[in-house]
């Protein structure tokens, strides 16, 4: 802990080294191009494969494009079942429903993420219950997870995300869950690609969704997918899907369906994209790589994952500004104010300076239980109920973990398509907000 100390003073020295070497922006100029937080990148193959749906006349949401998709995911993934759906978000409604989520019932949920987690349980009527965030992968703590079930011990369903491609802490999670008889369903819109003790994200849930949308690892422009080892499970999904009809001559409906199947056009984009999963994610790694060369001597730190089990996909690279790098900023609902100080920095100066120079970044998801539209439902930290935790007559204060990543944040430029030179340039900007 002395040795850690020592390291956390010398990066929060005011004379850091890097102000010396650091290259003024006078010689800078705004890039003519927009540099994009991630964007797709198409290959040309996407083309072929929607052309084929149009000769064919196959515009609907059967054909051999979704055939083919279903079948190509089965084998990246090794999972028995994948259901092509209109959205991730879809595909996440539908595992919800599978799960047997009851109106009024509560789900835990993963806090740090996207609201499209979170909705699906609401789309059920059910109430979510968001678990606080661990430092070593931004996901979902099994500690506060543990905490969770010993104040609602009858919740019967879990719902985990991987955040910006990163998984989360899962066997930890695994266990607690079976020990309390919960069922998992697994989040893996951001992290298609990535894998966990080699096992790929998108296979441990007993339903798992992931994601197409346009600024994914893979896009078709939106467009998601179910998986599961359950055959009836994926069969109830391709019913519900398409309006749950009936085997009838007619239109016939015994229970409640939705039109959320794959088109076989968007498909037929995914299907082009799906041979360059692997070349993207390369590619998405030497990004995360070059931000951390270029970061080493500055007081930030990279978006953490665990090197020893997991091979994220590296969506999207982050930034950490350290705790005594950080100038004073103050968020609204809205609206944001900070303090410019001398060798300090705050997500809000980072982002002004980047937009600039036309480049695209974004602060950290904001955690779900600080969304106003989820602010009455519960949140539970590693020492329980998060809410209301301040106290006037004792020191010190209880750590929310998610909204201190959140507040001191960043999400990079994470294109696939930005080049090493592009990149050196971006990295040079924000070393210069440090000064």
């Amino acid at each position: 802990m002395k040795n850690k100390g020592k390291q956390m003073m010398k990066k929060c020295n005011a004379d850091f080294q890097y102000t010396t070497n650091c290259e003024r922006l006078t010689n800078i100029k705004p890039f003519e191009n927009k540099i994009w937080l991630s964007s797709p990148t198409m290959h040309g193959e996407e083309i072929k494969y929607v052309q084929e749906a149009y000769e064919t006349n196959w515009m609907s949401t059967i054909g051999e494009n979704i055939n083919e998709v279903e079948r190509i995911v089965k084998e990246k993934t090794g999972c028995k079942y994948a259901v092509a759906l209109s959205t991730g978000t879809a595909a996440l409604h539908l595992a919800v429903k599978l799960a047997g989520v009851k109106p009024g019932e509560k789900v835990f949920c993963s806090d740090l993420t996207f609201d499209a987690t979170v909705n699906p349980v609401v789309y059920e009527m059910g109430d979510p219950v968001f678990i606080d965030t661990e430092r070593d992968t931004w996901n979902m703590d099994p500690v506060a997870l543990e905490r969770a079930f010993d104040l609602y011990p009858d919740v019967k369903v879990v719902v985990v995300a991987h955040l910006y491609g990163t998984p989360g802490k899962i066997d930890e999670i695994k266990k607690i869950c079976k020990m309390h008889h919960a069922l998992i369903i697994e989040d893996a819109a951001e992290s298609f690609g990535a894998t966990y003790k080699g096992k790929q994200t998108g296979t441990f849930g007993q339903f798992s969704c992931i994601s197409y949308n346009g600024n994914k690892i893979i896009t078709g422009s939106c467009g998601g997918m179910l998986l599961t080892d359950d055959l009836e499970a994926a069969n109830k999904v391709r019913k519900w899907s398409t309006q749950s009809r009936e085997k009838a001559p007619w239109y016939q409906h015994e229970e409640l369906g939705y039109n959320y199947r794959m088109s076989n056009v968007i498909a037929g984009v995914v299907r082009g994209q799906l041979p360059y999963l692997e070349e993207h994610i390369a590619q998405k790694k030497a990004i995360y790589m070059r931000y951390k060369e270029g970061f080493k001597d500055i007081p930030v730190s990279m978006n953490p994952y665990d090197s020893e089990n997991s091979e994220p996909n590296f969506w999207l690279s982050c930034i950490l500004i350290n705790e005594c790098a950080m100038s004073k900023q103050v968020r609204g609902e809205t609206e944001v104010l900070y303090v410019r100080e001398n060798g300090k920095s705050c997500p809000t100066e980072i982002l002004e300076k980047l937009m600039e120079y036309n480049i695209e970044g974004r602060p950290i998801w904001k955690p779900m239980h600080m969304q106003p539209l989820y602010r009455m439902n519960g949140f539970i930290t590693q020492e329980g109920n998060g809410r209301a935790r301040t106290n006037a007559y004792a020191e010190g204060s209880s750590m929310d973990v998610g909204i201190d990543i959140f507040n001191r944040g960043v999400c990079l430029p994470s294109d696939n398509k930005i080049t090493p030179e592009q990149q050196d340039v971006i990295i040079t900007i924000i070393r210069n907000c440090f000064q």
